[in-house]
């Protein structure tokens, strides 16, 4: 019982978030994709499958994250108990776990068309290297953001079997959405940071955050629009989207206090809620 305790909490899958803001972009890519003329059950299908991997995938990501980070975590209040970090993990026990749901999410992958398969192979180079980024520049959020985001393409493709025009405009907004959360989030380790010498857009940003997280969510909502005007969403998701603009701007940036890391969190996880926004606009504008 206490290993499984602390695989769950290498896997942090009593915070759902993480897998959340992973499974959300999955779910735009395949909705705005999906003919709902055809059969519908393949669409749940599929919907389920990218559930289940996001959480096997971001489940591998915390792991591959904690061994990378394990000397920096314990310099950290907040991560300084982690599992590894702490040493109740070893390093080969958590390589275990990793590569054991890695093998679990490839079962999961060989369901969709070669065309997806190749792409989410492509990308794992990308999800295994981010947590390096933070030691040489200021932009690991942004890496995160191509990676987090890139279930968008392959939702995308798993429903029409190639990329458009429309998916690559989804992705890049979706990009500076997850470089405007995870900014926030950041400003939670931001002193811990800076006196271990770790680099983040929270610290590159610190003397201008809403400037710059308002530009990146301008920039997602941008995007939204471009997407919903070239599939000809009805006005009921336009609606919708206001309601995302509201949330994004006075609910996240005006309530923000970077000094509070309470505050941070908070808001950081109002993101799950607005990726269910988008969802349900996108649905509600193919009706």
């Amino acid at each position: 019982m206490n290993q499984i305790k602390l695989f769950i909490e290498l896997t942090r899958l009593k915070r759902p978030i993480g897998f959340m803001l992973l499974f959300w972009p999955c779910a735009w890519g395949l909705t705005i994709a999906y003919d709902f003329s055809t059969n519908l059950e393949n669409y749940f299908f599929f919907l389920t499958l990218f559930f289940l991997g996001s959480v096997l995938m971001r489940s591998a990501g915390c792991i591959v994250n904690d061994i990378w980070d394990k000397e920096f975590d314990k310099k950290v209040f907040r991560t300084k108990n982690r599992p590894i970090a702490s040493k109740k993990i070893s390093v080969t026990l958590a390589s275990f776990y990793a590569a054991t749901l890695c093998f679990l999410s490839l079962l999961i992958l060989l369901n969709f068309n070669q065309y997806t398969i190749i792409l989410a192979l492509g990308s794992m180079p990308l999800a295994f290297t981010y947590p390096l980024m933070k030691r040489y520049t200021y932009w690991p959020q942004l890496f995160l953001g191509i990676t987090f985001n890139y279930g968008l393409i392959l939702g995308w493709t798993a429903a029409k079997g190639q990329i458009d025009f429309v998916a690559i405009i989804f992705y890049i907004g979706a990009i500076f959405w997850t470089l405007g959360y995870d900014t926030i989030y950041g400003y939670q380790d931001i002193i811990d940071d800076e006196i271990i010498g770790l680099k983040s857009t929270s610290i590159k940003f610190k003397n201008k955050p809403n400037i710059f997280l308002f530009s990146c969510y301008s920039i997602f909502i941008i995007s939204l629009l471009i997407v919903g005007y070239s599939m000809s969403l009805n006005k009921i998701s336009l609606a919708i989207f206001l309601l995302i603009v509201l949330q994004m701007f006075y609910f996240q940036l005006r309530k923000l206090n970077i000094e509070i890391p309470f505050n941070c969190l908070k808001i950081f996880k109002s993101n799950n809620l607005l990726g269910l926004m988008v969802f349900l606009g996108l649905i509600m504008g193919k009706i």
